[in-house]
């Protein structure tokens, strides 16, 4: 094996527990090891984005058979600069994406974009096109591959591209139909030919594996110009141009209805796509020929069906995938079916397989397992060898750190409605008359799910018990459940959230002296509402990148082509006001602690301000620490330490925890 790599059979295994916060904080804070990983067409390399030293990421190019050390060929320190992903071009090349972020927190502007370069890290070129300085505005948007077989011979891609219109002397010049287009390009020579002409209201482009596109999405405008809440979908049939209408998807911010295609299957010349039957999301397939033929690929009569598995460098479509307790998978393809099971039974401690990539010829797979108790790792499955490889871990600095089981439950709703959620009890506790912590998820249109949390784990290794409520308001569950969303219908999700806390006293699992509340983003949110709610609950606050006030978050997006779909999600009436808590500041009455990276564009850093100034203004205990240079995600193991770490102490000194 070769001596980079660590054998997948090095499990998270029972050591010495934690002792000192600030040794939990630094462990569980360490950022996720692997950002991204590829396999090379032959499968005899892959290329992992690595965390590197602050917030940085390194690409780095592994030979799987020879004795020989990781190549970095690029890297990025993270500071409005980030690494996205690296895929192979072929089994010589390389194809990398980058964001950054230029100006600061009042003229905040993001950018993408490709480039390409060889396995050795040599010759690195721009594969994004480049912009004209006559252009009428900045080119944002830098591209996304579409097909990684953009001809027969696999030595081209498809890439989107966004045509900006170009000035003279002041003067508007002649461009026909700025917009997004396709553009077939040859990541060696970088010639660059356009297979669709680039149309305003274009916003997606699906191609088929095999060079062709195949679906097309347009989203009106209105005479705002803003970017409507309706995507029209249209096909095209076999080697013909013209296009047809297929489908067309209404959206707000987070969810949709109607069929919206995912991929195209040339073989079998159908889209497959996900639209609701039964209240609840459900895979579907229709036939590009003409007719339009719908089928029912694959429903639960229980929770939604949220995923597609592709595989191989044409992403082949294999399966599905949805969440009950824990994440499943459907396969439809019978070999992988049978794989899925050996492997199941072969890696009982690490249920949870994920396929990642695949060789050109789907020979070796590359897969990630993990659990609850195991942060995760990869590994390489030769199909002819029967040979499982370990190639790198998740998380290195948690191996070998004893990790809590976390168990999925129900608890019951004020109205009696059963709340699914997950328990985390600390490791050797009798799960009675503990600390607790009510960790409300993000979104609001998301869910937790069985698995590692890092932020979960941490707390229970610091003798928390933690519980993740689904409220309504989740995804996942269908429409009845998500309702009209954690915004509009506040009062129920936080409700819920509160609930769960009120459980938590009720069997004996949290003393109710030391009953606190930590949520990130719209679970911040629902940890600054639910003192809103009932004052008296939770005597402890921490709130993380969190949305405060309803009306900010609406115009913060004012600038912006989708603020018609966050003005439908959040929507208008007395819950705006009401489902405020920077609005609802002197209701508040236990101490609040915040944390906020100043380059969030997902919830803007006034939030957290206005949100401050509000609690010191009606006389509360309110400390807000901020993260120079960082985004929604805080990613930066420093300022995930730092955030582990304070929130811990400040949770023991509020409630008075030895």
């Amino acid at each position: 094996m070769h001596k980079y790599f660590i054998a997948a059979t090095l499990l998270a295994s029972a050591t010495t527990p934690l002792q000192a916060a600030s040794e939990a904080a630094k462990k569980f804070g360490a950022r996720d090891e692997i950002q991204q990983i590829s396999l090379s067409p032959d499968g005899k390399r892959f290329v992992a984005v690595v965390a590197d030293a602050g917030r940085g990421y390194r690409a780095m190019v592994f030979t799987i058979v020879a004795e020989t050390p990781p190549v970095t060929v690029l890297a990025s320190n993270g500071d409005k600069e980030h690494l996205d992903y690296c895929q192979w071009s072929d089994n010589s090349r390389l194809i990398c994406g980058f964001s950054v972020i230029t100006g600061g927190v009042r003229d905040m502007l993001g950018f993408n974009r490709i480039v390409t370069l060889g396995a050795d890290g040599k010759d690195l070129k721009l594969l994004s096109a480049r912009t004209s300085m006559d252009a009428s505005g900045p080119m944002q948007n830098g591209g996304r591959i579409i097909d990684w077989q953009g001809n027969a011979e696999g030595s081209t891609v498809l890439m989107t591209r966004q045509f900006l219109a170009t000035t003279s002397t002041g003067a508007l010049l002649a461009v026909e139909n700025p917009g997004m287009g396709v553009e077939q390009v040859d990541p060696v020579t970088l010639r660059r030919q356009t297979v669709e002409k680039p149309r305003s209201t274009a916003r997606e482009y699906i191609a088929d594996g095999q060079g062709h596109v195949r679906i097309m999405g347009l989203q009106p405008t209105t005479g705002e110009g803003y970017s409507g809440t309706r995507t029209l979908y249209q096909y095209r049939k076999p080697g013909v141009s013209t296009w047809l209408p297929l489908s067309t998807v209404t959206r707000d911010s987070q969810s949709g209805r109607g069929f919206d295609p995912y991929a195209v299957d040339p073989a079998l010349n159908v889209t497959y796509g996900f639209d609701v039957q039964d209240g609840r999301r459900a895979l579907f397939k229709i036939a590009l020929d003409g007719s339009l033929k719908r089928d029912l690929v694959f429903a639960r009569p229980d929770v939604d069906v949220d995923g597609l598995i592709q595989v191989g460098r044409q992403h082949r479509v294999v399966g599905a995938t949805y969440a009950t307790d824990k994440r499943q998978v459907e396969f439809f393809d019978p070999e992988l079916k049978k794989l899925g099971a050996s492997l199941a039974k072969a890696l009982p401690k690490t249920p949870l397989v994920r396929f990642v990539d695949a060789s050109a010829d789907e020979s070796k797979l590359l897969l990630w397992t993990g659990s609850d108790i195991d942060s995760g790792g990869y590994a390489l499955f030769d199909k002819k060898t029967r040979r499982l490889d370990g190639l790198l871990r998740s998380r290195p600095p948690l191996d070998g750190v004893t990790l809590a089981p976390v168990k999925a439950i129900t608890f019951p709703a004020a109205d009696g409605t059963p709340i699914p959620a997950y328990l985390t009890l600390p490791v050797g506790s009798t799960g009675k008359n503990i600390p607790a912590i009510v960790m409300p998820h993000g979104g609001p249109s998301a869910r937790d799910e069985w698995g590692f949390d890092w932020l979960a784990q941490f707390f229970a290794a610091r003798g928390y018990a933690v519980l993740q409520p689904n409220y309504r308001g989740s995804a996942g569950y269908g429409d009845s459940w998500f309702s009209e969303n954690g915004f509009k219908a506040w009062r129920t999700a936080i409700g819920d959230v509160n609930d769960g806390g009120r459980w938590l006293v009720k069997e004996g699992v949290a003393a109710p002296s030391t009953l606190a509340i930590v949520g990130w983003s719209y679970g911040g949110y629902a940890a600054l509402q639910s003192a809103v709610l009932d004052p008296t609950l939770f005597k402890a606050i921490v709130a993380i990148a969190p949305v405060t006030d309803l009306d900010t978050l609406r115009h913060e997006h004012d600038t912006y082509m989708d603020y018609n779909l966050v003005d439908a999600f959040i929507g208008k009436g007395p819950h705006v006001r009401q489902g405020s808590p920077a609005q609802n500041a002197d209701k508040i009455t236990v101490p609040v602690l915040m944390f906020h990276g100043d380059l969030d564009q997902n919830v803007g850093i006034g939030e957290s301000r206005l949100m401050a100034n509000r609690l010191r203004a009606a006389g509360k205990k309110v400390e807000l620490v901020e993260f120079k240079g960082l985004a929604h995600s805080l990613d930066d193991s420093e300022a995930r330490t730092t955030l582990l770490d304070r929130s811990d102490m400040f949770l023991r000194a509020t409630m008075g925890i030895q």
